[in-house]
């Protein structure tokens, strides 16, 4: 029989790992939550991205065999019913998961219920949040069964995070990273800011640099400090949790950093969180954590090599990232087989910054002569409306508009945008703020390019603008007007 040795108590994760799977529950529940008020619009029978039309697609293509290319439960059925069982199914895993009803069950239940939602989700959840959480969650399924590996592969997780974020600034270039001046620009361009931004992009320059500084070093630097002894982890620690929480002060990131913020426990051993969580609360959790797996045993050694695969293969990821070397073929292949499973990602936060922010305003026309706006409920359009403090709900169709100016690869997303509107499909109109035309669709569709900036402080304190915008003409890959039916001419 092996022999089990604990480490000693002062190093022990028991109740660091109960408190992190409290936690995921609510990450897990908020992140369906927010998909689950969306999905229909975006993906459902009506919405902007039919998931049912890309799995005919697939089916028809390669019959079930594209299941592994696009690995979601919606493959039995993409119905509109059957998105919003699967984000019901979420929240209720994701309350079981919290009170410690069959936690590992839960846990795989919702890893493969969020997976499902990912692929679903397409373009509109590609986000490094939504990775994160993946990556998290399978993860979690390990410590929940007491595997130490789990441990290793969270910290893991949380390094690389950090780490290759802040590497990649560096890497590429950008001289807004290079010069210390990217704050200058990122509480204006980011792209959904809220009005702590507007309060933060008034800071003086040199302040402002001095984050730029801070943001590299505590992004490359301080995630070293997640395997080095107590004495720099717990400085460390302090100033990742500083970051996150200056980011929340400024930034809407859906649940990036409330997740990066939970994974920092890891930074920590139990005696930290006895010193200042009650003792009933204490032996609570405690209770709630499963006993460590034998080295030894079957799923001690399962987790041992699941561990030992996503590491090698996130140092392949890595090494591929910042160096011109490339794995082998069978390396490539593996790695290829593994990414529909989220299981290992490349994360890059912001490598490159805008430096001006570029918005587009839709608006309808019954007569081609006056233009009504569509106003979205999240991102800059009207200049007097207040920029809100949304953490950790994600408005995705918000979110993709503010890449769709200078990316072509979003033109098409945006056309079938376009297209709902002049069908007033309810789920698409649904995620906006309101609908100009109530009682029937316009016959005209226009995109206008504006240039977005901050309004300074005395603009603001006398009309109550967040916002100035410069109209910059049509967007210019849709010039004119779009005609709601082909044919239609005045």
């Amino acid at each position: 029989m092996p022999v089990l040795t604990l480490p000693p108590p002062g190093e022990r994760h028991e109740l660091i790992s109960s408190v992190f799977l409290r936690l995921l529950a609510l990450i897990y529940l908020a992140a369906f939550v927010s998909a689950g008020v969306q999905i229909i619009g975006l993906v459902g029978s009506h919405g902007i991205l039919p998931i049912a039309e890309r799995i005919a697609t697939l089916r028809a293509g390669s019959g079930w065999e594209g299941f592994w290319s696009l690995p979601t439960l919606l493959w039995l059925d993409a119905g509109d019913d059957a998105l919003f069982a699967v984000v019901l199914a979420g929240c209720v895993f994701s309350v079981a998961l919290f009170v410690n009803l069959w936690p590992r069950i839960s846990l795989v239940a919702l890893f493969v219920l969020y997976l499902s939602l990912f692929h679903a989700g397409q373009i509109f959840m590609n986000f490094q949040w939504h990775y994160l959480l993946l990556e998290s969650g399978f993860a979690a399924i390990f410590l929940a069964g007491g595997a130490r590996p789990g441990l290793w592969l969270l910290k893991w997780a949380l390094f690389r995070v950090r780490f290759m974020s802040g590497l990649s600034k560096l890497a590429s270039g950008d001289p807004t990273w290079a010069g210390l001046t990217a704050l200058n620009y990122f509480f204006e361009v980011q792209p959904l800011p809220h009005w702590g931004g507007w309060y933060a992009a008034q800071l003086p320059e040199w302040m402002l640099r001095l984050g730029t500084g801070a943001t590299l070093f505590i992004e490359i630097l301080v995630p070293l400090t997640l395997f080095m002894p107590r004495w720099a982890r717990l400085p460390g620690a302090w100033l990742t949790i500083l970051m996150q929480v200056l980011i929340l002060m400024t930034s809407n990131h859906a649940f990036l950093n409330l997740l990066v913020l939970v994974l920092c426990l890891f930074f920590f051993e139990d005696r930290d969180l006895r010193r200042v969580l009650p003792k009933p609360l204490t032996r609570w959790l405690t209770g709630m954590q499963p006993p460590p797996v034998l080295r030894r045993s079957p799923g001690g050694l399962l987790a041992l090599a699941v561990a030992v695969l996503l590491i090698a293969v996130s140092l392949v990821q890595m090494a591929e990232m910042f160096t011109p070397w490339r794995s082998p073929q069978p390396v490539a292949l593996l790695t290829r087989h593994l990414r529909p499973f989220q299981l290992v990602h490349r994360y890059h936060v912001f490598p490159t910054m805008k430096t001006e922010r570029l918005e587009l305003i839709i608006e309808g026309s019954e007569d081609g002569v006056e233009w009504r706006a569509y106003e979205f409920r999240y991102k800059p359009g009207d200049v007097y409306r207040k920029p809100e403090f949304i953490v950790p709900h994600h408005p995705q169709l918000d979110w993709i508009m503010w890449f769709v100016p200078e990316q072509p690869f979003f033109l098409p997303l945006l056309e079938r945008f376009l297209y709902r509107l002049l069908e007033n499909s309810a789920p698409v109109l649904d995620l906006l703020e309101d609908n100009p035309f109530p009682d029937r669709p316009p016959r005209y569709l226009r995109v206008e390019l504006y240039r977005y900036r901050f309004a300074d402080p005395e603009t603001h304190a006398a009309t109550g603008q967040w916002w100035q915008r410069e109209y910059l003409g049509p967007f210019s890959p849709l010039p004119g007007l779009m005609l709601k039916k082909q044919g239609t001419s005045d």
